[in-house]
């Protein structure tokens, strides 16, 4: 299997996965998923000429375990990693909310030399944690919620939190199989790493990252998403990132890259081709 050998502190193994041939595209997973919630867009972005690279985030999926590095300057540290060893240039970067994170990290601390075009896709930047200088954003009571019920029953909080990230009647018909399979996935993961998680998307502000932002950005975002509101975060990263272009899936939910595939594929390619 390919994968990737990180230095330094809290050095871990990454999985990734390869498909196509052409431009390079590295997509980032959300939480509390892996690369594999990335099938529909693999497969449509490597038939359109594309090497579609998508790996696992440390502590999830098939990557390494560590029992530390779960903070954004370490992700970013990985996503550089990913980069450098394949030696890849002209690179499209793709982060599907937590891994919109690691999209602003990167560019904020490793610039945009090899990269061509960034898309943050229900992100979470530019804050999502409420403060004093940032009273749009989230209550802090709500992370230690999800903090809490990981800790205490992580497959029962999960079991309760997927429906709201597809916006789906967990008693209905609809989205059953959806709704399994994302459980399977993050049932996968890290216990450490998907609570740690919690706290790096929760807490950090990408304010400054976004700033850094000099190459053309799209931000698609679902109207309807639940869990990573519009308001918070994509309308605020799209103000903040000059000449970006925000593009807003009419009654999408979080998890769009499933529910409305075909729809958010056309516009990654339309915005790849441009």
């Amino acid at each position: 299997m390919p994968r990737i050998q990180t230095s330094g502190a809290n050095a871990t193994e990454l999985y990734y996965y390869e498909q196509g041939k052409g431009q390079p595209v590295v997509l980032i997973h959300g939480w509390p998923l892996s690369h594999r919630m990335w099938e529909s867009q693999i497969t449509a972005l490597s038939e359109a000429g594309y090497r579609v690279i998508a790996y696992d985030r440390r502590g999830f999926g098939q990557s390494g375990r560590p029992t530390a590095g779960y903070d954004y300057d370490t992700f970013a540290i990985d996503l550089n990693e990913i980069i450098t060893q394949l030696d890849l240039r002209d690179v499209a970067l793709a982060g599907f909310s937590m891994g919109g994170g690691e999209v602003a990290r990167y560019i904020g601390r490793f610039g945009t030399s090899r990269l061509s075009k960034a898309m943050l896709l229900g992100a979470v930047p530019p804050f999502l944690l409420k403060t004093d200088d940032n009273p749009e954003g989230v209550d802090k009571s709500v992370f230690d919620g999800m903090l809490d019920g990981v800790r205490q029953d992580r497959v029962a909080f999960l079991g309760d939190f997927f429906p709201g990230f597809y916006n789906l009647d967990p008693d209905g018909k609809d989205g059953r199989e959806l709704l399994a399979f994302s459980k399977w996935l993050a049932w996968e993961a890290s216990p450490l790493a998907t609570q740690q998680c919690i706290v790096a998307f929760g807490a950090t502000d990408f304010r400054a990252d976004l700033a850094k932002f000099d190459i053309p950005t799209l931000v698609a975002h679902g109207d309807k998403d639940q869990i990573v509101p519009l308001e918070v975060s994509g309308q605020r990263s799209h103000a903040l990132i000059a000449g970006s272009r925000l593009e807003v899936v009419k009654g999408a939910p979080h998890g769009f890259a499933a529910t409305h595939a075909q729809e958010l594929n056309a516009l990654m390619l339309d915005f790849l081709k441009s």
